[in-house]
């Protein structure tokens, strides 16, 4: 009975968001009112109930702040370049080359950036420039988004190592190797979509394409392993993208030169920016709580805002822009802060521990196997990486603990898989849809994408095959 109390606010939570009948903000109200009853019956009988709620609530709070901060250094960043943020694929002729530049290049930038499916959106943007419409140009922008887990600088790869409480270092290291060879099947599914849109691709494209992809797949594994997590994905695409823009479209004269420089010079800046601050040794930091990560003057949040505030400076009217970019991210920062006190209130509480304990019973031997889908299904119904790691990594984690997997194996393949997951999510395809406005419906552009939703849980039952 206690076991089926303590699934209950999960239960609820999926089946609100995936019936439709409620947004992420009502349903995780709903079921924060079931997991209170369930976290104060998991407790032990001398633990006190009001401090306990109390205790994990301000702990969820102050985890939240974090990816909070950084979304909207985020949006804030993208509202200071936004004046420069030509759409790089844009022609009145689309080709491969344009589309790929668009998508699985560009847009992955822009979201390693900003976050929040802003990748998407430019791509989308850029794709109808070109002309495309329709689902096939839906499935294309959501392709944009395959590098979720360093999207927006890994906000949501901080709070789930944090949750779990190992370095986001490794758990984005171990996300690396499954992501990079996701990035190299997504070549085809490319292909097989510009064929549907009756755009050739030739040989020659094709393995031009995938040795882009395989330096971008080399670029990711290798940053994460030798510098800041943080920067790895604004550099596994930006290298690739820097390179077939000058293909594309080389600058012939010094003003194109200039214009070229102007254009890439904030992204240059915050780059170097985030990577000074992480050679700063021992920085001052606000830890209230000792067994959580601190949130140095150097954190990326910081150096976000920082940066974005001193782009603002150069607009006409910075304090509408960062009003409006503030704005945006008001309902996605209560959304987290409400799903990072769920993930709190079960994981302190032992529900978490639970609930894990009593699946790998259920699944014995095939128990491990359970990460990849399961990690899939949270990020398809949360509709973020923050969303899926608060409402699942601890779960996951405790799943992997009595599998007897290393202790960062379910961790790191879980936020792989969740962030795919939001990539291809119920939110973030509601979006492009609207965007769309032409009628195309969610199903239509999963029917496309499944060959890239198979390929997750099958990259990451092989990494397990290997690893376990």
């Amino acid at each position: 009975m206690l076991l089926l109390l303590q699934a209950a606010p999960l239960v609820l939570l999926v089946g609100l968001l995936v019936s439709g009948r409620a947004g992420p903000v009502p349903a995780c109200l709903a079921a924060l009112a079931l997991a209170v009853p369930a976290a104060l019956l998991s407790l032990s009988p001398e633990a006190s109930g009001a401090a306990f709620l109390a205790e994990e609530t301000l702990r969820g709070a102050f985890l939240a702040a974090q990816p909070i901060g950084v979304v909207a250094g985020g949006l804030l960043f993208h509202a200071a370049v936004a004046r420069d943020a030509a759409a790089p694929a844009g022609g009145a002729v689309p080709s491969a080359r344009r589309v790929f530049a668009a998508t699985l290049l560009g847009g992955n930038f822009l979201e390693s950036v900003t976050g929040f499916a802003v990748g998407a959106v430019f791509a989308l943007a850029a794709l109808r420039g070109m002309g495309l419409g329709g689902p096939v140009a839906g499935a294309m922008a959501l392709l944009s988004l395959s590098t979720v887990p360093w999207g927006g600088l890994g906000p949501g790869t901080a709070l789930g190592a944090a949750l779990v409480g190992l370095p986001a270092q490794t758990i984005a290291q171990v996300a690396a190797w499954p992501n990079a060879l996701w990035l190299l099947l997504l070549g085809p599914v490319l292909w097989r979509l510009c064929a549907a849109a009756r755009i050739a691709v030739t040989p020659r494209e094709k393995a031009a394409q995938l040795g882009l992809l395989g330096a971008m797949a080399a670029i990711l594994v290798t940053g994460n392993h030798v510098l800041p997590f943080e920067v790895a994905g604004i550099l596994a695409a930006g290298l690739p993208l820097l390179w077939t823009l000058w293909r594309l479209d080389p600058p012939r004269d010094a003003a194109e030169w200039r214009r070229a420089l102007a254009a890439i010079a904030p992204y240059l800046a915050l780059t170097a920016a985030l990577l000074a601050a992480r050679a700063i040794p021992g920085a001052p930091a606000l830890r209230p709580w000792a067994d959580l990560p601190g949130v140095p003057l150097t954190h990326v949040a910081v150096v976000l805002w920082l940066v974005s505030g001193a782009l603002l400076l150069g607009r006409a009217h910075p304090a509408r822009a960062a009003l409006g970019a503030l704005r945006r991210a008001g309902r996605p920062a209560l959304a987290m802060l409400l799903y990072v006190v769920l993930a709190r209130l079960l994981a302190g509480s032992g529900a978490a521990a639970a609930l894990a304990e009593a699946a790998a019973a259920a699944l014995g031997p095939l128990a491990p196997y359970a990460v990849p889908p399961l990690g899939l299904l949270s990020g398809l119904v949360t509709g973020s990486n923050v969303g899926s790691n608060a409402a699942l990594m601890t779960v996951q984690a405790g799943l992997g603990r009595a599998a007897g997997l290393p202790e960062w194996l379910a961790p790191g393949l879980h936020n792989f898989a969740g962030a795919a997951g939001a990539g291809m999510s119920f939110a973030v395809t509601a979006l492009i849809c609207g965007l769309l406005a032409d009628g195309t419906r969610p199903v239509q552009l999963w029917r496309l994408l499944a060959p890239s939703l198979l390929a997750v849980v099958a990259i990451g039952w092989a990494w397990l095959w290997l690893l376990a």
